[in-house]
């Protein structure tokens, strides 16, 4: 055995929380890929171009959200203008 523990992890001493996922559903697919295996399959591929598009659609739907609260944020404040200047307009 004249590999260590970190060698054969290339270096990585911590964990996240989605790697002790990865060892819980397949602790021999964690182990080869913490040992730098990269898993090769047309399905892996998929799901990864899959990701990639649901991100981008979430991404897409946090800039309209920001993109409505500051229109309606603006609306509120020219409905707070237009009611001040009817009221200084009705004074005496």
């Amino acid at each position: 055995m004249g590999h260590t523990t970190q060698a054969r992890f290339k270096g990585k001493n911590i964990l996240s929380a989605s790697e002790i996922g990865q060892y819980n559903f397949c602790s021999v697919a964690w182990f080869l890929q913490r040992c730098g295996y990269e898993p090769q399959s047309a399905l892996l591929e998929v799901g990864t171009k899959k990701h990639i598009e649901l991100g981008n659609m979430v991404n897409s739907a946090q800039k309209h959200a920001t993109a409505s609260r500051l229109l309606a944020t603006v609306g509120y404040l020219l409905i707070a203008v237009a009611i001040l200047l009817i009221l200084i307009e009705a004074m005496p």
